[in-house]
């Protein structure tokens, strides 16, 4: 079975959870949101990006 879940989905909910379960605040909450913007837009989305992929692709590769 093949899951492809959005990773703005997957950290959009952890840091509503964090927000939910009062691990972080709602300022600390904002200021995250806003840096995923603010890296999106510079020359570091590459690399993050390349490193998001391939541990996914090595956790989609533990259930093989």
């Amino acid at each position: 079975m093949i899951l492809n879940i959005s990773a703005v989905l997957l950290f959009g909910a952890a840091s509503a959870l964090a927000v939910r379960t009062r691990s972080a605040g709602a300022g600390s909450a904002l200021v995250l949101f806003l840096f995923g913007f603010f890296v999106a837009g510079t020359g570091a989305y590459g690399p993050i990006h390349d490193v998001v992929q391939a541990s996914a692709d090595a956790l989609s590769a533990l259930g093989n």
